[in-house]
């Protein structure tokens, strides 16, 4: 039987460079109480009608018991206080690789997962970009989990490998090896793309919900099209931050531009063409 460690834990009030260093070093933290009772009580509010209309899904690994309902800052308008936390925003620009100029929303989805849902395939989230092979000490992507309901070992709490992040894509870990991120209601486990990791066995007679919000850098494809999820009449009706954390600035120099130099941010503000540009391609 392999060794295996827990994930590391932490408190509210612990520096997010601390957190970065427990991330970068083990692959996956988690910060205990993040969110208070009230925001976790918004969010339900607010998801559940959406949770309840969304079906299952309909392979093994998006689980045939499992609720993924997306575009949660327009569903669930309080969860931008989980999307935008700013401790969380802090340890993500921290832990991503630093050759970057800007990080941006990959997804933000619930994750309702059913009673009787056996164990998700074991994977890395980094997967996404074509299996493409990032040298080991690239970190493109931290991904989050937010305990919407108490996560435990019977409910399907998310199940990790902790120190998989620096491991080769091609080695195979098994279930034997991971430990599940327990952890009370309003608590987020934090991992990096290239951790192993995936939903527990629900072995409760309860739904286990989790709000999944994925950050990554800003020059790769967004897993879920931020452009389309939301009409450009939502998105300017939202605070500047979350705006660029939907990927309306600039990935990197003269990249995601409009009209021939301008950043989109332009757009949503309302400024004109003219005197506008931010930088001059080619």
């Amino acid at each position: 039987m392999p060794t295996v460690i827990d994930v590391p834990r932490c408190s509210a009030d612990t520096s997010a460079e601390e957190v970065a260093a427990l991330l970068l070093a083990h692959g996956a933290v988690i910060f205990e109480r993040l969110a208070p009772p009230e925001l976790c009580d918004a969010v339900a509010a607010e998801l559940g009608p959406w949770v309840d209309a969304t079906p299952v899904g309909g392979d093994d690994f998006s689980g045939r018991n499992t609720r993924r309902t997306g575009g949660l800052l327009t569903k669930a308008p309080s969860s931008a206080g989980m999307v935008a936390h700013p401790l969380v925003l802090e340890v993500v620009e921290r832990a991503l690789w630093p050759k970057k100029t800007t990080f941006q929303l990959h997804l933000t989805q619930s994750i309702a997962i059913g009673p009787g849902s056996p164990a998700q395939l074991l994977h890395r989230d980094h997967w996404c970009f074509d299996f493409f092979p990032f040298p080991r000490e690239v970190d493109v992507e931290v991904s989050t989990i937010w305990a919407l309901t108490e996560f435990t070992e019977e409910n399907g709490a998310t199940r990790v490998v902790p120190d998989s992040h620096r491991t080769p894509d091609d080695l195979r870990y098994t279930p034997e090896e991971t430990v599940a991120a327990a952890m009370p209601r309003g608590s987020v486990v934090l991992y990096l793309g290239s951790t192993v990791h995936g939903g527990g066995a629900n072995r409760s007679d309860a739904t286990r919900i989790g709000i999944n919000v994925d950050y990554v850098l800003g020059w790769l494809r967004q897993e879920e099209n931020q452009y389309l999820t939301y009409s450009l009449d939502e998105v300017r009706a939202m605070p500047e931050r979350l705006q660029r954390l939907l990927g309306y600035e600039p990935g990197a120099y003269a990249l995601g531009y409009v009209d021939g130099g301008r950043s989109p941010m332009t757009i949503l503000s309302g400024q004109e063409a003219a005197g506008s540009q931010t930088f001059a391609p080619g």
